[in-house]
């Protein structure tokens, strides 16, 4: 049943991760779990997003059905090959430029996983932890922005029949044992759709991850990424205030 614009909030949320979940094999140069939300005012990623990340493509590769996932930009695999290191570099400049220039918010769990399986006997999924914290948060969100009431799309990749009837159980038990009441509708998108929400959901998880698992490693993506991260303070915290709002550390 389709619902006309008016009782839909006016927010869509696009998720992404770096990392996996498991707990039994943890990689040791990569021992975090990062899930990251990305939100946007659909009026605005409609006329500004999606154009510019239409264009941006058009420059680079001539045709707008390459799908920007980070870990293929960074290996240069799947159309990525550049020329040289000063070509990439500029692409790498110009695509953060971009992302600098857009207007959304980020909220972001990062878990660490040794210290999840060490404090807790029987640790819960990463996945789920991360899910419930950023819900949480992207609930308070939509109550400042008095949308907390309508319906808010959550977009995830899928990644396996299991795996996906394991989240959608998930999402409707956070949902429904919340003491507010949520309003979040999971979407699953296959992993080829070439959607510019997901694709900068993708972009800016590692760089969170990174942030924290080597905070005196250079991370210029993070530092763009610090001015859009949600924060208690709204507009006034920015670049500052995201520290258990925009980005929430686990345990």
């Amino acid at each position: 049943m389709t619902e006309s614009a008016d009782q839909w909030s006016d927010y869509i949320v696009y998720v992404d991760e770096s990392g996996d979940h498991s707990l039994t094999s943890i990689d040791a140069e990569y021992p975090v779990f990062v899930l990251a939300f990305c939100i946007f005012h659909k009026k605005y990623y409609a006329k500004s997003v999606v154009p510019t990340f239409t264009e941006f493509k058009f420059e680079h590769f001539g045709h707008d059905m390459i799908v920007l996932h980070e870990h293929d930009i960074r290996k240069e695999k799947n159309g990525f090959k550049f020329k040289s290191k000063s070509a990439k570099l500029a692409f790498m400049a110009k695509l953060g430029a971009i992302i600098e220039e857009q207007n959304f918010i980020v909220i972001s769990v990062v878990i660490d996983k040794n210290k999840l399986a060490q404090k807790y006997s029987q640790p819960e999924n990463p996945y789920h932890l991360s899910l419930n914290f950023c819900l949480e948060r992207l609930f308070f969100f939509l109550k400042e922005k008095q949308q907390q009431h309508l319906p808010t799309p959550v977009v995830v990749e899928m990644r396996g029949k299991k795996e996906d009837i394991d989240l959608e159980l998930e999402f409707r038990r956070i949902c429904d044992k919340s003491q507010n009441p949520y309003q979040f509708n999971l979407v699953f998108a296959d992993k080829k759709a070439n959607s510019p929400g997901l694709q900068l959901a993708d972009l800016v998880a590692r760089p969170i991850g990174l942030s924290v698992l080597r905070p005196d490693q250079p991370n210029m993506a993070f530092e763009t990424l610090k001015k859009k991260l949600y924060t208690k303070n709204g507009r006034k915290g920015v670049g500052t205030g995201f520290e258990g709002y925009g980005l929430k550390r686990f345990p």
